[in-house]
């Protein structure tokens, strides 16, 4: 008998899950440093820091205000709290590197044959004013579902996590300020004066909701429910961490009036680069970790489900039951050395070196260029460990 979604241990994988989702790509130093060192190098070619990138829309006086209402939330556990930090003290380019992307999609692909002389003048850096207010609202897009990821469920709050009222109010601020963030990159959007543009970004953003919603509805469920096995896997987290950045490269080409095969390249190496970054960032806690070292995982990370998968339900579930401690926790580091004894990592470093290689398959047929080497490393760089 295995515990009902309402048990103690489903409630103790959600909330552990719950704070997973600030874990980083490359938290090893030396992949950390190769990592920045492709993203700065990227910058120079594109033109400014991406970290510039939403500077109008956070130095806004309504933001402004927001903040202020967010600082009362230091010294407590809420994970706005961790979401803004991580805005400030972002040291591992992560947070702006769908803009980058754009950005560099847009220069290596340069203006296309039926854009006119008129356009092609209002160029700073091989990149259209538009294409860069694309990126703009591409980050603020992503910023907002992360603020909006922080939100707590008060059903499973605990004493534990800290005076309710914090709860409460931290909530109100994560609501609110990712509805202005929201808000702002709709108003952009609608500026671009593009309705292609629109019904694209916005199609992004209806996969974002559905692919945050399954992923919610599996992390109170999985490893405790049938799961889910590696193609449905696939499919969730291209919605949820994939189809910004594949839609918005491909809007990058609709600006710039590229053809429609320019366009499906720039959708293809936008969605195999956040497969490849989803499946280096899942991989970390098991291609670093040590036997026996305390670390925690969520159980919907790629090696999980093709381990799950490898060996089936009954050994998962008698896995899972072994790894409960006299509290009705998991002992991770049981879980992680049953998980690293099959081939559910192999599998996904596999899957992850596919979608590296996918990336820059769809890159070849852009003209060479310093961008187009930059996408080539930021690619490769996905496939490090």
């Amino acid at each position: 008998m295995f515990p009902a979604p309402g048990s103690s241990l489903t409630r103790w994988v959600s909330v552990s899950v719950r704070g997973l989702r600030g874990l980083g790509l490359f938290s090893s130093s030396e992949s950390s440093s190769n990592w920045s060192k492709v993203v700065s190098d990227a910058e120079k070619i594109v033109g400014y820091p991406t970290s510039f990138m939403s500077l109008r829309c956070l130095l806004s006086d309504e933001l402004s205000n927001v903040a202020m209402h967010v600082r009362k939330l230091v010294g407590t556990q809420h994970p706005l709290l961790n979401t803004a930090r991580g805005f400030v003290y972002d040291s591992k380019n992560n947070l702006q590197m769908r803009g980058l992307i754009v950005l560099l999609l847009s220069k290596a692909a340069g203006p296309s044959h039926a854009a006119s002389e008129l356009l092609t003048k209002d160029m700073v850096s091989g990149i259209y004013p538009s294409q860069r207010n694309l990126a703009e609202i591409t980050e603020l897009i992503h910023t907002a579902f992360l603020v909006h990821r922080g939100i707590v469920n008060l059903k499973e709050w605990t004493v534990s996590d800290g005076p309710l009222k914090d709860m409460e109010f931290g909530n109100k601020m994560a609501v609110l300020s990712g509805d202005f963030l929201l808000a702002n990159a709709c108003t952009g959007l609608a500026e671009l004066n593009d309705t292609k543009i629109v019904e694209l970004i916005s199609s992004a953003i209806s996969d974002l909701v559905q692919g945050i919603y399954y992923e919610n509805y599996y992390n109170v469920e999985d490893g405790l429910g049938d799961g889910m096995d590696v193609t449905p896997w696939e499919d969730q987290a291209f919605l949820s961490h994939g189809a910004l950045l594949a839609k918005s490269c491909q809007a990058a080409m609709q600006l710039a009036k590229h053809d429609r095969e320019a366009q499906r390249l720039a959708y293809l190496y936008g969605k195999h680069l956040s497969l490849g970054h989803k499946l280096n960032s899942d991989l970390q806690p098991f291609v670093k970790s040590r036997l026996g070292e305390m670390t925690s995982f969520s159980l919907s990370a790629a090696p999980v489900v093709f381990h799950r998968q490898i060996v089936g339900k009954e050994k998962w579930h008698q896995q899972l039951e072994e790894a409960k401690t006299l509290r009705n926790q998991l002992d991770y580091s049981k879980l992680l050395a049953a998980v690293k004894s099959e081939k559910g990592v192999s599998s996904a470093v596999d899957l992850c070196r596919y979608h590296s290689n996918r990336a820059l398959e769809a890159i070849q047929a852009f003209p060479s260029s310093e961008a187009r080497s930059a996408l080539e490393n930021i690619a490769s760089a996905v496939n490090k460990f």
